[in-house]
């Protein structure tokens, strides 16, 4: 006659108990090595999307002393005009925002933060419903003596369909 028999019952009680110890062990050594990468990756990510809301905001208020704290010094931006490739020096593109009480007319958001170490990308979308147009612009970000600094910035500008 067949008896069912539960498969610990053939293993002695020290080696349940080793068993129960060794995956209680594992646990503790998953949660403990992963707590604070945890922590590190959401500062991480805090800073870069602060250096990213510097930029949008900034931008928003046409606020260039805004813009600037997003940038390191030396950043630079490409892009493509009609004449072609061309890069712009942090400064000069900073000499080109120009003041809004009111704030521009215009949507804005992150789409995705990518982090390795001190490198970081991000890509964000600036929509302006009323001109009919949006801004696909990615950055490049190093962390620069603890504070996440935009080093590069490319974009494209897409324009949108008229209702008519």
């Amino acid at each position: 006659m067949y008896n069912e028999r539960n498969p610990d019952d053939f293993l002695l009680p020290t080696t349940r108990l080793f068993m129960k110890n060794v995956l209680i062990l594992f646990c503790l050594a998953i949660i403990g090595s992963t707590t604070p990468l945890a922590a590190q990756e959401i500062s991480d990510i805090q800073g870069v999307e602060k250096a990213v809301n510097y930029y949008l905001e900034g931008g928003t208020k046409g606020d260039a002393e805004m813009v600037a704290k997003a940038f390191h010094p030396q950043a630079e931006l490409k892009f493509m005009t009609d004449d072609g490739y061309t890069e712009l020096p942090i400064d000069q593109f900073l000499e080109r925002i120009k003041p809004s009480p009111e704030g521009a007319t215009r949507l804005t958001s992150i789409r995705y933060i990518q982090i390795a170490g001190g490198v970081a990308s991000a890509c964000v979308e600036i929509l302006y419903p009323n001109r009919h147009f949006k801004f696909i612009d990615f950055f490049n970000l190093l962390k620069v003596e603890g504070e996440w600094k935009i080093v590069n910035k490319i974009f494209h500008r897409e324009e949108l369909g008229t209702k008519g």
